[in-house]
């Protein structure tokens, strides 16, 4: 019997130790990790971060670039960018606002045609870097100018105001406790579901994942790499039309300098503080979710304790190289 103890109390002494090691080797866990400590330093600087009404704030902020980080991460996984994506959701809310109260159509119709307009981009990206062979860089910076002109071209930079419920549902609140949240952050949290079973669950998400790690080696195992990547390019115009819904119930209004600048680079920073490789092949929305809730937990702490919005650019910067250059290392091939 004396024999047999040690053997038997083996298991259990290196089960912990086993679990913990498979956790810290999740894709997940650096990220979520930067976001306690990040949690963490800002509860100590300010009492009100963790006040319920602030932590809703923060995800009512993030709502908007964590749904466009989305089809960033679907482009990215691919190896490839899009630099188009705030432009298209700008434009995208214009064509819907105006339709709905300057144009004289049903508000349903007007919803549908300014998400399809995102989606035709979308489908645009995706055929010049299928079809054609451009980088995905030079395709998306072009399109990215052309979104742009055609939003204040088709605004005539006029702001569209009194928008029907339809429009602005998703910012309609709900409480829970203390706190306030608005439909747009239960949107948010389901494409996020959405997305994972899709990439994790799903064959097509598996050929998503070989696409962006080797495209030539996923050819020739029989995927079909063109179509994997215009359905992404396309997917990802579809979540920035969604996008685009999202910020008008949010400000309520059909602004055409919404989201032209910040959002595309907020939505890169959350994909790569996330742990998605820029090279492709490696990463997960979970993982861009709680890069989108780290972006906005930094701006909102660095607001609440008094920091000028120019430093808050210049520490999103150093985190973005930080985060690529870490990935960069962990992945470099041995000479």
């Amino acid at each position: 019997m004396t024999t047999t103890e040690p053997a038997a109390a083996e298991p259990h002494e290196s089960a912990g130790p086993h679990a913990l090691r498979r956790l810290a080797t999740t894709p997940t866990a650096g990220p979520l990790l930067a976001l306690l400590l990040t949690c963490a330093f800002f509860s100590l600087k300010s009492d009100r971060f963790l006040r319920a009404e602030n932590l809703s704030l923060v995800l009512q902020q993030v709502e908007v670039v964590g749904v466009l980080a989305i089809g960033q991460t679907l482009i990215i996984l691919t190896a490839g960018i899009d630099l188009s994506c705030g432009t298209v959701m700008a434009l995208g809310q214009i064509v819907m606002t105006k339709l709905a109260v300057a144009s004289g159509v049903p508000p349903v119709w007007a919803l549908v045609l300014g998400i399809l307009t995102a989606v035709g981009f979308g489908v645009l990206n995706g055929g010049l870097v299928t079809r054609i062979g451009l980088p995905a860089f030079i395709v998306t910076l072009g399109t990215f100018n052309i979104a742009l002109a055609l939003t204040h071209v088709v605004s005539k930079d006029l702001t569209f105001t009194g928008l029907p419920g339809v429009l602005t549902f998703w910012g309609r609140t709900f409480s829970i406790g203390s706190a306030d949240l608005t439909y747009g952050v239960v949107c948010m949290f389901v494409l996020y579901a959405v997305a994972w079973f899709a990439l994790s669950q799903t064959g097509w998400g598996r050929h998503v994942y070989a696409v962006g790690d080797n495209r030539e080696a996923a050819r020739l195992s029989g995927i079909k790499t063109e179509r994997v990547l215009l359905g992404v390019y396309s997917l990802a115009g579809l979540t920035y039309g969604i996008a685009a819904w999202l910020l008008v119930g949010r400000t309520e209004v059909g602004d055409p300098n919404a989201g032209q600048t910040t959002e595309n680079l907020d939505s890169i920073t959350a994909v790569v503080l996330g742990g998605t490789s820029l090279f492709g092949g490696r990463g997960t929305v979970v993982g861009t979710l709680i890069g989108a809730i780290i972006v906005g937990v930094f701006r909102n702490g660095l607001t609440l304790i008094g920091v000028q919005v120019i430093y808050q650019y210049l520490v999103t910067g150093v985190l973005v190289i930080l985060a690529v250059s870490v990935d960069r290392l962990a992945h470099r091939t041995p000479q």
